[in-house]
């Protein structure tokens, strides 16, 4: 991988630092509109079903988008292709915020807003896994990726807390704008600063483009190997057996422990609390030698935690938990991106960090629509303790596995 003359140059800190601060700036603004836009059809249309529909509408197109995003990401600039996404989000976003402005309140308008930036994400998601390795030295992407995911979790922390205190004193057509002004930024600070090395593509990539040839082809690079097969399974298992936890906690809660709303803000900002706090960590430790067994032990925690959910009786033993939950997510995440980062061909990685994509963004949806109903019936403590016992189990998976192992070893 190219990175050579920019470490000369001295350049890919500021080159990382330049990239992270404007993808940063843009996904807090997108935060900002998602949380604005889902309050405020929650507070119109007071509806379970609109409700439900608007999470599909926020789901359905990144699945679907995603595998044209990973070949976009393999064959063309994946800079400009995160920009491209970028702008046409924030171009959609700045027009709904134009006809609000001139009293088109509708919430269809919303759905479409949704539907589009749901669609952009999946194209920006592998071009923005995919880059990474392209402007940072390989022995520092565990670095980058831990920084990367602290900041992801101070955005995700700030932004309801931000969106709500807007929403407070102005009206939504206001949070629109902000969104389009922070992606406008986002987009100068990448377009114009940041130096990407060019990409060596090999003969297959710069062919002529074959949308199902190629997503064929990349489904037929992640059977190849074995490593990635089973990180995606793996990851596939965890997200259906997650769900629980990220989705019911709130219900368990006021079932448990009474139907205050701090107690229900208080779970949510111990979990973002934890992942910055994990995000921090992982980027300066690094994790083990070997990534698999950083890998193992989050699953290990994340598991036992959840387990320990179903069965605390004091509230701030809970919240405890939830933050040592929130903590292992990046132990987790960051080396199973710095794997595929380090390993994954370059010209098949924007396809692998698709199926990642697709995976991330309809598993946990399924794991709900499997578990919520079932939350109805039995008690969603025993919920989470069979989840966390299978996620627990699975941790052996990792371990167990001589291709993980080998693919997480240093080089």
């Amino acid at each position: 991988m190219e990175t050579s003359h920019l470490k000369q140059a001295g350049s890919w800190k500021r080159n990382a630092a330049l990239f992270l601060g404007g993808q940063s700036l843009s996904m807090f603004g997108s935060m900002l509109v998602h949380y604005a836009i889902t309050w405020h059809v929650t507070l119109k249309t007071q509806s379970g079903s609109v409700m439900t529909l608007f999470a599909i509408a926020g789901v359905l197109p990144m699945f679907f988008l995603s595998p044209f995003g990973g070949v976009w990401a393999d064959r063309y600039n994946r800079k400009y292709l995160i920009n491209i996404s970028d702008a046409v989000i924030a171009a959609v976003t700045l027009v709904m915020a134009l006809l609000f402005f001139a009293g088109f309140d509708n919430i269809g308008l919303l759905f479409i807003c949704a539907v589009v930036r749901a669609a952009g994400q999946g194209v920006q998601t592998p071009a923005v896994n995919a880059i990474i390795p392209e402007i940072v030295p390989e022995e520092h992407l565990t670095k980058i990726n831990g920084i990367n995911s602290t900041v992801q979790s101070l955005c995700m922390f700030a932004a309801p807390m931000a969106s709500g205190a807007l929403l407070a004193f102005a009206p939504i057509e206001g949070i629109l704008f902000i969104d389009a002004v922070t992606a406008a930024i986002g987009i100068s600070l990448v377009f114009f600063f940041v130096r990407v090395p060019p990409r060596q593509r090999s003969e297959a990539a710069a062919s002529a483009v074959d949308y199902f040839r190629d997503i064929k082809e990349g489904l037929l690079y992640v059977a190849k190997y074995p490593f990635i097969r089973r990180f995606l399974l793996i990851s596939a298992l965890f997200c259906i057996m997650a769900a629980p936890m990220v989705m019911l906690t709130p219900i368990q809660v006021t079932r448990n422990f009474g139907t205050d709303i701090w107690m229900l803000t208080a779970i949510e900002l111990a979990f973002s609390i934890g992942m910055m706090l994990g995000g921090v960590v992982i980027g300066f430790w690094g994790g083990f030698k070997n990534k698999a067994y950083t890998m193992t032990l989050a699953n290990v925690v994340f598991g036992a935690v959840s387990i320990a959910l179903g069965l605390v009786g004091n509230f701030w033993v809970y919240l405890a938990c939830m933050l040592v939950c929130g903590f292992s997510m990046p132990m987790f995440n960051t080396p199973v991106t710095t794997i595929f980062q380090s390993k994954v061909d370059a010209d098949y990685m924007g396809r692998v960090f698709s199926v990642m994509t697709m995976i991330s963004s309809v598993m946990m949806p399924l794991g709900m629509v499997i578990f919520g109903p079932l939350g109805d019936i039995i008690s969603i403590d025993y919920i989470l303790i069979g989840t966390g016992a299978v996620i627990f189990l699975s941790s052996f998976l990792i371990a167990g596995s001589k291709a993980i192992r080998e693919a997480g070893a240093a080089n």
